[in-house]
């Protein structure tokens, strides 16, 4: 236990929590998926699951993880009997499989950040050149896996040094300076000619633009988005206080993570538009389209340096929170020091890792369902591990535990900063509306 540690306050749990769920979810993920998905038939769909049923699933991890302050397959095990051992694995396996693609991305902001630095982000003169600069840069097998080295050495790195020196305190000097950026981001780009077309496409749903593709990405990307279904909220639900107010943190957590998603589209939309770009340009379009930006503002390249400095940061508190749960199991179940249990995580993942940042033109790589390594296990982990390991979690607390998942709520002292009408409507939620919405997605992306 001496090795787990403790959140050392509240903000510092918010943060940490937050800095995991915005990370490269929110600024790199959300405005690719919502260029993909109709732009603001994506956002209405996204916000509705993520304050509909994302605190509620968000809530059940939080509740596991403190009740048993364990690892997540302890944690399910103990709430969950033998089926719980399963979705624990499971949970376990998504984590590794994310980690093996996002850390591909972390390393694409590694490797911006050095262009940044050497003025080379700027060399092309136009849309088509920043595109095909991107896709040069992806495809080079070398580049991508020592990129993808390097980032995971980082987050191992700064996992290493604990809950409180390591963590959290990365995440209360760093995320605050991320909005701040983001902010002023925004502002130049709704300013550029043409942008306002991107503000629109962004904030006007077209309610007949929400297909059953729309309703399964939405719901994919907010259990990713949320750092639900891989043992992270769990995890750090963990090291939270008995005394802490965990609901009124899970609400701060899903209202920062919620408003940065809006601000990086606002911050890349516009842009995208304002270029003549493709708002279904996919994964690389955050590091397609922001350089065009940069280059086009006074002091462009110092922009772009604390820009991709920051993103950076922001990506290493996602990714250690992907790593925290193989991590926590390596020192609760093995007796590991945490160094030496980052360590072991660290040169294990580097196997998967190696296909996944090969996919974009490295080598000649099988195609798994019609897909790239990179794209099945985004695939495979967003639309089916999440949904199904979040909805365990609902369904263990929310029945099987209700009377703890009430206790956790409320304190042990109910109506103690909690309503009562609040904490029904999340067990509510729980027991019902999120396993049903979920088995509803994953049935229609059988189907579609």
């Amino acid at each position: 236990m001496s090795e787990r540690g403790q959140w050392s306050s509240r903000i510092g749990f918010v943060l940490a929590a937050a800095g995991s769920a915005i990370g490269l979810g929110a600024i790199w993920k959300f405005p690719y998926m919502a260029g993909m998905n109709g732009g603001g038939a994506f956002l209405l769909v996204y916000l509705a699951a993520v304050l509909g049923v994302g605190i509620s699933m968000m809530l059940a991890e939080l509740a596991m993880g403190r009740a048993v302050q364990r690892d997540a397959i302890t944690s399910f095990a103990a709430l969950g009997g033998p089926v719980g051992v399963f979705f624990g694995w499971l949970s376990l396996l998504a984590a590794f499989l994310i980690l093996a693609f996002y850390c591909v991305i972390g390393g694409w902001t590694v490797g911006y950040l050095g262009l940044a630095l050497s003025g080379g982000l700027f060399d092309p003169v136009d849309s088509a050149g920043f595109a095909r600069h991107h896709q040069e840069f992806i495809a080079d097998p070398v580049a991508s896996l020592l990129l993808f080295a390097v980032f995971l050495a980082l987050t191992a790195l700064i996992l290493a040094g604990g809950i409180k020196s390591g963590i959290e305190r990365v995440s209360k000097v760093l995320m605050p300076i991320l909005f701040g950026l983001l902010l002023l981001m925004i502002i130049r780009s709704v300013t550029l000619p043409g942008a306002m077309e991107g503000v629109l496409f962004l904030l006007r749903p077209d309610i007949g633009g929400i297909t059953p593709k729309v309703l399964i990405d939405a719901l994919g990307f907010a259990c990713f988005s949320l750092s639900l279904g891989f043992g992270a909220m769990l995890t750090y639900g963990s090291y939270v206080r008995k005394e802490e107010n965990m609901a009124k943190s899970a609400l701060w957590v899903v209202c920062l993570q919620s408003i940065c998603a809006v601000l990086a589209g606002l911050m890349i939309m516009p842009a995208v538009f304002a270029f003549g770009m493709q708002p279904t340009e996919g994964p690389g379009l955050t590091y397609i389209t922001l350089p065009a930006v940069f280059k086009a503002m006074p002091g462009g390249q110092l922009f772009a340096i604390l820009f991709f400095l920051l993103l950076l940061i922001a990506a290493l508190t996602s990714s250690i929170s992907l790593l925290e749960p193989l991590v926590a199991r390596l020192i609760d179940r093995h007796g590991f020091s945490r160094a030496k249990a980052a360590i072991v995580v660290l040169l294990v993942l580097f196997i998967p890792g190696i296909p996944a940042a090969w996919s974009f033109g490295g080598a000649d790589l099988p195609r798994i369902f019609g897909q790239s390594p990179f794209g099945f296990m985004d695939s495979i982990t967003s639309n089916l591990m999440l949904p199904l390991n979040a909805m365990a979690a609902c369904l263990i607390m929310g029945w099987r535990n209700l009377p703890l998942f009430l206790q956790e709520l409320y304190l042990r002292e109910p109506k103690q900063g909690v309503y009562p009408g609040w904490v029904r409507s999340v067990v509510a939620c729980c027991r019902f509306l999120a396993p049903g919405v979920i088995v509803v997605i994953l049935g229609a992306n059988l189907l579609f």
